[in-house]
C-alpha cells in the first residue's frame, strides 16, 4: 500500500488509555515563558467544532407504549421517552453530570422509572434517580447515592424497593433501595472475588444477583456467577447452572413468568431456570442477552443479530429482519405484533417478526437530543480528521468544513491515517476496522482472539510496513501486540509480551523493534515495565524498568532516544543505543493523569486532558504549547499531526487545530 505522503509511513500518533492510580508529589515544571525565545511565533489554534455529534444511548426499556432510553457519552446524562404509536420523542428529563446511563427500571404499574448513573471518575454524587411517569414533564429527581458503584443495572420488587449492582466498588455489593425511607443500604457481598456484576432481577422473595469478571479478570478474579439472596434472611446460594461456569461473567438475567433466563459471555449458551426449582434448567445452544417472550418462544440478541429460542424444537434461529445493520443493541422489548429494538447506533427498529418488514426510526430526528459525545480517539490525514466515538466515527473534511458521521459498532479506541484510508483498533473484541472514504462504509479488516478485547494504541511500523496495536484482555488480565499488514491483510497475536498482568497500554516502533509499555490494572504485581519486541520473530529482546510509580500510557521516537509518559505525569527518556534511563521528571503539573504524544519534524509533543506541550531534543525540557485544554475524553487524551505537521486535539468536545512553530534550533 502506497502513503499518501512520506509522514503517513512514520508512526505519527500515539494515544493514551484509561486506568486507576494513586496521586504522586509532583515537581514544579519550568516555566514556559522563560523557555521561550524572543521573537518566536506563537501557536495558532483552529476551532473546527464539535468533535462528534449523535444522540449516543446505553439502556432502552419499554413500559405501556413508550421505549424509555438512557443516554451515553452525552452531557448531561439524560432519559428521552419515545412513543411507539407516534414515534416521536415526548418526553425526557436530564440527571446531571456522569457518561452513561445503563440502568432503567421501572415499577409493577409502570408509574415510577428509577434511573442508574455510570461516572467516568471518582463523583460522590447521586446516582440513582426517580421519574415520576405519571407527570413525565416534572423532572427526575436524586433519590440515592449508592456507595462507590457505577450502576449497571436496577431491578424494582412489587413492594417498591430498588436493587442496584455494578462496578465501581471491588468487589461489587448488592444494594437495596427503599423509597419509604429514601436510604441506598448495602446488602451483601456475594462474591470477593468478583469484579463486576450487570444484572439482578427480583421476586417477591429472592433477588438473583449475577457477577463475573468482564473487567480486570484474570489475577483470581472470579468467573461466571449467580446468586440467589433471600430477601428476608440475606442467606446467599450459589446457582448457576455447570454448564456456564466457564464463562467470564453472567451478563443477563430476565425474569419471564415462572422462568429465570441467563446469559453468559463465553461458554456459547444461556440457560432457563425453573424459578421454584433452581435444580431444573433447560440450556440454549446461544450465547444471548435481552431475551423477552415472543410466544409461544423467545427472542434475544447476540452479536448484532436478533435471534429466535423455540422450547419445542430447542433450536435456535434468526429472527427474520431486513433494516439496517443493529450494531449494539441496548433494548429489546415486544411491542403487539413488533419486535422493537434500540440500537446504539440511534435508531428505533420495530420488525414483524414473521416477515422481517422493518420500520427504522432515527431518534434524532424523532426529537432526541443530538449533542457532542465525549471523544474516543483521533486521526488525521489526507485533508480529513476523524473523531472516534461511541458507535460512530466523524470524518471532518478540511477543506470545507462539512462533518459526516459513520457507524461502526462499539468505540474507535485508537486510530491512525495511512494512505488516505483510516484504521482503527476497535472495542469490544472488534478487531480492527478501515474506513476509505472512496470505497464505502467502515468494516472489520482484521479479527483477533475476542478475549484481546480492548484496543488501546495504534501505530505504524515504517520498517516492516504494518500496524502495531496494543491491547488488554479485560477478562484474563495481560494483554496482546497484534500485527496488520494493509496489503496481504495478514496479522498475528502475540499475547502477554510483558507479563501476564500487565497490558500493552502503549506502543512505538523504531527501526523494526516494536517498543511496548505496559500497565497493570491490579493493585498487586509489577507495572510500568518496557519491553522491546521482534513483532516478526514473536520475541522479546530486551526488557527495562523505568521506575515508575505506574504504568506507561504514552511511547514515541525520535534519533536514538524513546520518550515514555506513565500515568500521573512521570517522564523517562532511553537512550535505545545503551538501553539506558537518560533523563526523568516529574510533569504532572500539566500532565495530571494520562497521555498521547506525538512526533513531527524531529520534535516530540504531548498532549494530556489539560495541555498541550513540547519536548526540547537536547535537553528534553518541557514548553507549554496550548494551555486549558480540558479535553473531554472518554479513554484518556489524543493527538495525532497530519502531513502538513499540524496537531490535533479536543478542547473541551471540540476538535481543534493547533499550528506550532518551535524555534529551528529545537528541530535539528
Amino acid at each position: 500500500m502506497q502513503s499518501s505522503s512520506p509522514m503517513n509511513r512514520r508512526h505519527f500518533v500515539r494515544l493514551g488509555g484509561l486506568g486507576l492510580a494513586a496521586a504522586a508529589a509532583a515537581i514544579p515544571l519550568t516555566d514556559a515563558a522563560a523557555a521561550a525565545r524572543p521573537g518566536r511565533r506563537d501557536p495558532t489554534v483552529t476551532d473546527l467544532g464539535p468533535g462528534i455529534v449523535q444522540f449516543s444511548l446505553m439502556s432502552g426499556l419499554l413500559s405501556d407504549d413508550t421505549v424509555y432510553i438512557g443516554s451515553r457519552n452525552l452531557d448531561p446524562t439524560s432519559v428521552i421517552g419515545f412513543h411507539l404509536p407516534t414515534r416521536r420523542v415526548v418526553s425526557r428529563t436530564d440527571l446531571g453530570p456522569g457518561s452513561a446511563v445503563q440502568a432503567i427500571a421501572v415499577d409493577a404499574d409502570g408509574r415510577h422509572l428509577y434511573a442508574g448513573i455510570l461516572y467516568h471518575d471518582d463523583r460522590d454524587q447521586p446516582n440513582l434517580f426517580h421519574w415520576d411517569l405519571s407527570t413525565p414533564g416534572t423532572p427526575a429527581v436524586a433519590v440515592a447515592r449508592i456507595q462507590d458503584l457505577d450502576v449497571r443495572d436496577l431491578a424494582v420488587a412489587r413492594d417498591g424497593k430498588v436493587y442496584a449492582v455494578g462496578s465501581r466498588q471491588s468487589p461489587p455489593a448488592l444494594w437495596e433501595y427503599d423509597p419509604a425511607t429514601g436510604t441506598a443500604t448495602k446488602i451483601v457481598v456475594p462474591d470477593p472475588l468478583a469484579t463486576i456484576s450487570q444484572a439482578v432481577v427480583v421476586t417477591d422473595t429472592t433477588v438473583f444477583y449475577a457477577s463475573g469478571s468482564i473487567i480486570t479478570g484474570g489475577a483470581g478474579a472470579s468467573q461466571a456467577k449467580l446468586f440467589a439472596i433471600d430477601r428476608a434472611t440475606q442467606a446467599v446460594t450459589s446457582v448457576l447452572p455447570p454448564e456456564l461456569a466457564t464463562g467470564s461473567s453472567v451478563t443477563e438475567l430476565c425474569l419471564i413468568g415462572n422462568q429465570l433466563i441467563v446469559g453468559a459471555k463465553g461458554p456459547g449458551r444461556s440457560a432457563i431456570m425453573n424459578v421454584a426449582d433452581l435444580s431444573s434448567y433447560t440450556l440454549i445452544p446461544s450465547t444471548g442477552k435481552l431475551f423477552r417472550a415472543l410466544r409461544p418462544d423467545i427472542c434475544f440478541y447476540n452479536n448484532s443479530r436478533l435471534l429466535v429460542y423455540s422450547p419445542a424444537t430447542g433450536k435456535v434461529t434468526p429472527l427474520p429482519y431486513t433494516g439496517p445493520d443493529l450494531g449494539e443493541v441496548w433494548g429489546l422489548d415486544v411491542y403487539g405484533d413488533r419486535v422493537v429494538a434500540v440500537s446504539a447506533y440511534g435508531f428505533v427498529a420495530e420488525v414483524d417478526p414473521t416477515t422481517g418488514a422493518t420500520v427504522v426510526t432515527d431518534l434524532a430526528e424523532a426529537g432526541a437530543p443530538a449533542a457532542p459525545q465525549l471523544g474516543m480517539s483521533v486521526a488525521a490525514g489526507a485533508g480529513a480528521v476523524y473523531v472516534g466515538g461511541t458507535g460512530g466515527l466523524a470524518r471532518h473534511e478540511l477543506n470545507t468544513g462539512s462533518v459526516v458521521i459513520h457507524q461502526a459498532p462499539g468505540e474507535a479506541k485508537d486510530a491512525l491515517v495511512l494512505g488516505g484510508v483510516l484504521y482503527t483498533g476497535q472495542y469490544n473484541s472488534q478487531g480492527i476496522w478501515a474506513h476509505d472514504p472512496t470505497a464505502g462504509a467502515p468494516h472489520q479488516v482484521a479479527t483477533f482472539p475476542a478475549e484481546q478485547n480492548r484496543p488501546l494504541d495504534v501505530c505504524w511500523d515504517d520498517t516492516r510496513l504494518r500496524l502495531l496495536v496494543g491491547a488488554q484482555s479485560d477478562t484474563r488480565g495481560g494483554g496482546s501486540l497484534w500485527t496488520f499488514d494493509p496489503t496481504t491483510r495478514q496479522t498475528t497475536c502475540h499475547v502477554n509480551p510483558v507479563d501476564t498482568q500487565q497490558c500493552v497500554r502503549a506502543v512505538a516502533a523504531h527501526n523494526g523493534v516494536a517498543y511496548l509499555g505496559g500497565d497493570n490494572p491490579y493493585t498487586t504485581g509489577p507495572r510500568g515495565t518496557l519491553v522491546a519486541f521482534d513483532p516478526t520473530a514473536g520475541t522479546e529482546l530486551w526488557r527495562l524498568d523505568p521506575g515508575q510509580a505506574y504504568g506507561i500510557v504514552a511511547l514515541a521516537t525520535h534519533g536514538h532516544h524513546l520518550y515514555g509518559i506513565s500515568r500521573r505525569g512521570g517522564l523517562f527518556i532511553v537512550d535505545l543505543d545503551t538501553r539506558r534511563i537518560v533523563h526523568t521528571a516529574d510533569i504532572r503539573s500539566i500532565c495530571p493523569q494520562y497521555a498521547a504524544l506525538a512526533t513531527s519534524r524531529g520534535v516530540v509533543y504531548g498532549v494530556s486532558d489539560t495541555t498541550l506541550f513540547r519536548f526540547d531534543p537536547a535537553t528534553f525540557a518541557v514548553t507549554v504549547v496550548v494551555a486549558g485544554l480540558n479535553g473531554e475524553w472518554y479513554s484518556g487524551p489524543h493527538l495525532t499531526v497530519d502531513e502538513n505537521g499540524q496537531f490535533y486535539t479536543l478542547r473541551g468536545r471540540n476538535l481543534i487545530r493547533v499550528q506550532d512553530f518551535p524555534d529551528r534550533e529545537q528541530s535539528r
